[in-house]
């Protein structure tokens, strides 16, 4: 799939077949996330997999909007590292580059994903570093449940002219 066409067709799908994914398919969509561009080149995100029901249940149970976890094929939580990066800002925004990569690398291979937000809040962090068993330096940022898709939706057209200004505001 073109790059254009993935960005401008790309959309968050939250219905699932439970059809466990490739590993083939899992190495390309976490080798797409390592490629992702960071502050200084620090790259300080670690990607944990998650494939147990149990853990996947887990997650579902604590995150308002995880609720189709169960039924994906596998869940993706990116973390940062405060070690590698002790700027929260750029060590989210790194993080947030790298979920886009892999959303946009699960939409390019036909299968479905969204991003389901932890960081910043707290209940969210406490709970999944403690279903995870994360070390205190390590920040769970996001949430990618992907796997194969079981709803289609049209590409969504959300340009909007009035946002844009040149020069200054």
């Amino acid at each position: 799939m073109d790059v254009i066409d993935a960005i401008m067709t790309r959309r968050s799908i939250r219905k699932f077949t439970g059809q466990v994914i490739s590993d083939e398919q899992l190495n390309l969509l976490l080798k797409a996330g390592f490629q992702a561009p960071s502050a200084h080149n620090y790259q300080p995100w670690h990607f944990i997999v998650i494939k147990e029901k149990e853990t996947l249940e887990k997650i579902a149970g604590m995150h308002p909007y995880a609720k189709m976890l169960p039924q994906a094929g596998c869940g993706i939580i990116v973390c940062g590292d405060v070690n590698k990066e002790s700027r929260e800002g750029f060590l989210v925004e790194d993080c947030s580059a790298a979920i886009q990569n892999i959303l946009l690398a699960a939409h390019g291979i036909g299968l479905g994903a969204v991003w389901c937000g932890i960081y910043p809040d707290t209940d969210r962090t406490n709970a999944i570093s403690g279903i995870l068993k994360l070390p205190g330096n390590i920040i769970p940022v996001g949430l990618v449940a992907v796997g194969h898709r079981n709803e289609e939706k049209e590409a969504a057209d959300r340009f909007d002219s009035t946002r844009i200004h040149y020069d200054k505001w």
